[in-house]
């Protein structure tokens, strides 16, 4: 089975680039927002600063020139004129037309083009009302944009409404309104956002269901990209775990072969310094054959899982390494909870808490050595720690690789070849588990944590 790191590391980078698309998506649809009633501010800023009772820009009227009982004559139908079922967006719309005949139609009013050209389109496009309040609250002025969307009435009313609280600008409905204190009147100005609004909304909706599939489309593609990256990898990690086993089977033959051809010659001639090392090396060849198949066994074979008392398993472990830690001149303390039970191999996981002790007896530098087995929640959390030097970061993370070693320069003495916290980190996730460690404060930390038995 393929290294379960290695496949979280993946899928975390998948779930990272698809929440940057998401948050990418939703950066640029708040900045959009912000932008264009920020816009709509500045215009109606500009409105308010322009205004004057006798002409009131962007509307093309003044008080004075404010359509009486016969409308002036134009080209096309009037907004007012048009079916309500059109909807405000319509209504809002600016349109252009061009008739030709030998004779110009007359138009009330001056046009547009006869407002400053800095203004821009955007303003010039724009639909602004405003009611002019004398300091008594009498309505010197009303402006309804020409647009026939809102009526005097309403929108002195709205007026009215927003003198009465104590707010300068802000909005209302689709409406962005500034109350302004000019020479003998109050201003209540707004700028109608209906058009922009809808627009947003629409963009927003496009945006969340386009945006939706294509986060959905992009997780399934990078979910197949990652099966096809993985598939090798997969693979090749599947190759060098058989080629292990069946270089450790193919290897304990000859090795039995060696050792007693050996120890036959032994007999016959003697003590012989060359047949001893012989010997020796031979000895260390199949320790490290045993501990390949045993790393072999605990990655690749199914073995049968019953309820253990792991609790028993640790006491045993701990009584049959004290000797060896006497003999260091170093003690075990142990602190060890009763009755904790696991799903799992006994053999496993006594050679797992032996590996855990081994490492601690040889590498710790003081004089004591502790040994825990608590339950916690749900998990039974197992603890070897020894005084070490502190181990760097970078090399922390190598510490459960096979045939790795922190100090590269040591000799194989007392047949270790890195392959301890191999089968270790294997004997755990075998059970369900996993291993850690922590070097800080001069303490190196081993942790162990396996589900608990469900009582």
């Amino acid at each position: 089975m393929f290294s379960s790191s290695r496949k979280k590391i993946i899928l975390a980078i998948m779930l990272s680039l698809i929440l940057l698309f998401g948050v990418t998506l939703s950066v640029i649809m708040l900045v959009s927002y912000h932008e264009i009633r920020q816009q709509s501010s500045e215009m109606l800023e500009r409105y308010v600063d322009m205004y004057s009772p006798d002409r009131q820009p962007g509307t093309g009227t003044s008080p004075d020139s404010a359509p009486d009982n016969q409308s002036l004559p134009g080209p096309g139908p009037k907004h007012g004129d048009l079916p309500p079922d059109l909807g405000p967006g319509f209504q809002l719309s600016t349109f252009y037309s061009v008739a030709f005949d030998n004779q110009s139609l007359p138009g009330p009013g001056p046009k547009h083009g006869d407002l400053p050209p800095d203004l821009g389109p955007g303003f010039q496009l724009s639909t602004f009302y405003s009611v002019a309040f004398s300091e008594d609250g009498t309505v010197l002025s009303v402006n309804d944009g020409a647009k026939g969307l809102y009526s005097e009435d309403e929108l002195i009313s709205i007026g009215r409404e927003l003198l009465a609280k104590d707010k300068t600008e802000g909005r209302l409905d689709n409406l962005s309104y500034r109350i302004s204190s000019k020479p003998g009147y109050t201003l209540v100005a707004f700028i109608d956002d209906t058009v922009t609004e809808s627009s947003m909304k629409t963009l927003l909706h496009n945006v969340l269901i386009i945006g939706g599939a294509s986060i959905v489309i992009l997780f399934f593609v990078s979910l197949v990209l990652s099966r096809r990256i993985i598939r090798p990898l997969e693979e090749n990690d599947k190759q060098q775990k058989q080629f292990i086993s069946d270089a450790s089977h193919e290897l304990k033959t000859p090795v039995a072969v060696i050792s007693t051809n050996a120890e036959l010659l032994s007999r016959e001639l003697g003590e012989n310094e060359w047949l001893a090392n012989i010997q020796y090396e031979n000895e260390r060849m199949g320790d490290l054959v045993k501990q390949l198949l045993d790393l072999s066994r605990a990655e690749n074979t199914e073995t049968p899982m019953e309820t253990v008392d792991l609790t028993r398993i640790v006491t045993g472990e701990v009584l049959a390494f004290e000797s060896v830690a006497f003999d260091q001149g170093k003690t075990i303390q142990s602190d060890i909870d009763e009755e904790i039970h696991v799903i799992g191999n006994q053999a496993h996981l006594t050679q797992l808490t032996s590996i855990l002790l081994d490492n601690a007896v040889r590498h710790g530098t003081g004089s004591e050595i502790e040994l825990s087995l608590k339950r916690q929640g749900h998990m039974a959390v197992l603890s070897a720690v020894n005084d070490g030097d502190e181990i760097p970061p970078e090399k922390l993370e190598h510490l459960f690789d096979r045939f790795y070693r922190v100090d590269e320069a040591r000799s194989s003495d007392g047949h270790h070849y890195g392959l301890g916290l191999s089968i270790a980190k294997a004997v755990a996730e075998k059970h369900g588990g996993s291993i850690a460690v922590s070097s800080q404060d001069g303490k190196v930390r081993f942790t162990v944590s396996i589900p608990e038995k469900n009582k």
